[in-house]
């Protein structure tokens, strides 16, 4: 093959600084959080960028594919046959535990499928999906989706989509030992992650004993939902960060909602944030979900129902964006979009501009998060890079374009 066959370059390109590994070294003409030129391409890696001093804006955005880092597709697109559903976290259990009823194979495979359909178009190379997993008296001892949703992994594989599958047990179900060691053996044996919901359970420390140490024995990562109210009783991550640190776990944690913090004391948050850095747990936002379940009243919401994100950042913690429910019960509309959730957290949160920074949450942080290596645009192959053919972040976050593979783009700029 000769130099040209080799080297490829792309012109009008802007990369989010935030995205790059060695940002200082990578080249082209700073303009905001973007670093702007011209991308070139070797060997079918990114190399660098060249300033282009005529540039002005760019006319398109170089990412790395997203990563979902926390949605439910044994539940998704469920909504149209579920009866009674609105209402608080509870209602949403509740409706959803009437249609599970009819989660067949068949059932599974089609909506489970399509959510991660959806979520590979959306530009996604990496998603975790939490799957229901009942261990009490008279359930299999692993679920129907489990199976289902590792089949599913295995066609997507060669796409180059990582379909990550998160145990969704009760905490107070995992204080009995037995049961602890027999759902971490299956998702261990077939390469799952270790999870568990929290709330006011008794035995929740006991349970989360039991995770940590099998997590640590069988090599797992561990995932929770924690916290999912405004109860500023609820304290469920300042004991999952407790177990971290006297369990000394080194694995990747990762804790989803956390909604009470925002009922917290400032001097509590501080406190639980440098809990959660020194064990390097990340804490996942899910916007969607959280803003339709939380907060409820008579007529209409004062509440948002999102996690101290800002807070939890300024101490050093990961900070993720995460979809969730997807049209089911807990959440009767949505998007298996990460772009989309972190719009709606730019709304919710407040997550001013410039939006480099927020870009992490659902790329590099997110994966570094799920126990990947940070996926950075500098290095990476052409296949795992997204192409927008927009001329700003703003734009991109906005789905003012939809995600292009960089092999598309480069093919018709060179057709």
């Amino acid at each position: 093959m000769d130099e040209l066959a080799q080297t490829i370059r792309l012109p009008g390109v802007g990369v989010p600084a935030s995205l790059l590994s060695r940002p200082d070294v990578f080249g082209g003409i700073g303009q905001g959080d973007l670093r702007c030129g011209t991308l070139v391409i070797r060997a079918g890696r990114v190399e660098r960028l060249d300033p282009d001093p005529d540039l002005g804006r760019p006319t398109r955005i170089v990412i790395p594919r997203l990563a979902e880092a926390h949605v439910h597709l044994d539940k998704c697109h469920s909504v149209e046959r579920c009866t009674e559903v609105g209402g608080d976290l509870a209602a949403g259990i509740a409706a959803q535990l009437r249609d599970k009823a009819l989660w067949t194979r068949e059932d599974l495979r089609q909506r489970a499928g399509r959510g991660l359909a959806e979520l590979i178009a959306s530009g996604c190379g990496v998603v975790r999906t939490h799957v229901d997993w009942a261990t009490g008296h008279g359930y299999p001892e692993r679920p129907l989706a489990w199976d289902v949703l590792g089949e599913l992994a295995e066609q997507v594989a060669p796409r180059g989509v990582t379909l990550q599958r998160a145990a969704l047990t009760g905490i107070d179900e995992m204080a009995d030992r037995a049961r602890a060691e027999a759902v971490a053996r299956t998702v261990a044996q077939t390469d799952g992650v270790l999870g568990s919901f929290l709330l006011q359970h008794s035995d929740r420390r006991e349970g989360l004993r039991n995770l940590f140490a099998l997590a640590d024995r069988y090599g797992l990562a561990l995932d929770f939902h924690v916290d999912e109210g405004l109860d500023p009783a609820l304290d469920g991550i300042e004991l999952i960060a407790d177990v971290a640190a006297e369990t000394r776990f080194e694995g990747p944690v990762l804790c989803g909602h956390a909604c009470s913090l925002a009922s917290r004391e400032e001097a509590d948050v501080a406190r639980i944030g440098d809990k959660l850095a020194a064990a390097g747990i990340a804490v996942v936002a899910l916007p969607a979900t959280n803003l339709y379940l939380q907060g409820r009243r008579d007529g209409t919401p004062d509440r948002r129902g999102i996690t101290r994100l800002h807070e939890l950042a300024a101490r050093g913690v990961g900070i993720v964006i995460g979809t969730d429910n997807v049209r089911d019960a807990f959440c009767p509309v949505g998007r298996h979009d990460p772009l989309h959730s972190l719009s709606l957290a730019v709304l919710a949160a407040h997550l001013d501009p410039p939006f480099g920074r927020h870009l992490p949450a659902i790329t590099t942080t997110a994966r570094r998060a799920m126990g990947l290596a940070p996926l950075h645009v500098d290095g990476a192959e052409v296949a795992d890079l997204l192409c927008f053919e927009v001329p700003s972040l703003s734009g991109l976050i906005a789905g003012a374009a939809p995600p292009l593979s960089l092999d598309q783009t480069i093919g018709a700029s060179h057709a």
